[in-house]
């Protein structure tokens, strides 16, 4: 339990800017605790998410509720994802070898592929925020599947730790990776198997992500040969994006 519990709060202050003002022992116990707390802390995201969203909803108009509620999923984490995604944007956009890519995601220097990208990726978040806002009230099976969305997010961070090599043998991806094991990956999915059941259609959210993580485990492994650090704050941008699309699919074509 310890090790659980030291472990949440250790992915708590990875994964997020929640202040978290304790030191934990970096101990194998605590880092396997934390892998397995990845969904879990997506699971707190998304509620604090919804509860901002409970607080304004029909005080401000549909844009700036929007905008709001970007804000606050930007500052829960700090933008710390999204700096991954611009680095591998950078990479990527480079067309250069794999070694002078790994180099470009190195450097400290922004380049244009990287500001593009997180132009728009603000941009359509923002859109489909407002579309979710405006298209319909956020009931109970649109807010579990709203919640699901950083879980699945985050728990595709583990899956891609699990399944694929990282470019190098050092870094933090590296570290993570060599105390995740296969019953870490089982119970990481516990809370998301636990919303699914009990929000109907969640299901097609969950098999949406498990088509994403194939597409983008291919995309990097063709692109790097691997993943590092800053892959993973990839998918977890990428997966939060697909997720919301998703959902507005959702609403668009099943609810009505």
């Amino acid at each position: 339990m310890k090790g659980l519990s030291f472990g949440l709060v250790l992915a708590l202050q990875f994964l997020t800017r929640i202040p978290m003002p304790m030191s934990v022992p970096w101990e194998k116990a605590v880092l396997k605790g934390a892998l397995k707390s990845f969904s879990l802390v997506g699971v707190i995201l998304g509620s604090l998410v919804i509860a901002v969203y409970a607080l304004i909803v029909g005080w401000l108009p549909g844009w700036f509720a929007a905008l709001v509620l970007l804000s606050v999923w930007t500052a829960l984490t700090g933008g710390l994802h999204l700096d991954g995604l611009m680095d591998v944007a950078d990479a990527a956009g480079s067309n250069a070898p794999v070694e002078k890519k790994l180099a470009i995601m190195k450097d400290p220097r922004v380049g244009s592929f990287a500001i593009l990208t997180a132009i728009f990726y603000l941009l359509w978040k923002l859109s489909l925020l407002y579309a979710l806002v405006t298209a319909s009230s956020m009931d109970l099976q649109l807010a579990g599947m709203f919640i699901l969305i950083p879980a699945c997010s985050r728990y595709l961070a583990i899956l891609l730790l699990q399944t694929t090599p990282t470019v190098k043998r050092e870094g933090l991806a590296y570290t993570w990776q060599e105390h995740l094991s296969v019953a870490d990956v089982l119970i990481g999915l516990i809370p998301i198997v636990v919303i699914t059941v009990s929000v109907p259609h969640a299901w097609l959210l969950v098999a949406g992500y498990g088509l994403f993580f194939i597409l983008l485990r291919r995309w990097f492994l063709s692109k790097f040969n691997g993943i590092n650090g800053d892959m993973l704050g990839t998918a977890i941008e990428g997966g939060e994006l697909w997720g919301l699309v998703i959902t507005y699919l959702f609403i668009l074509f099943v609810t009505g």
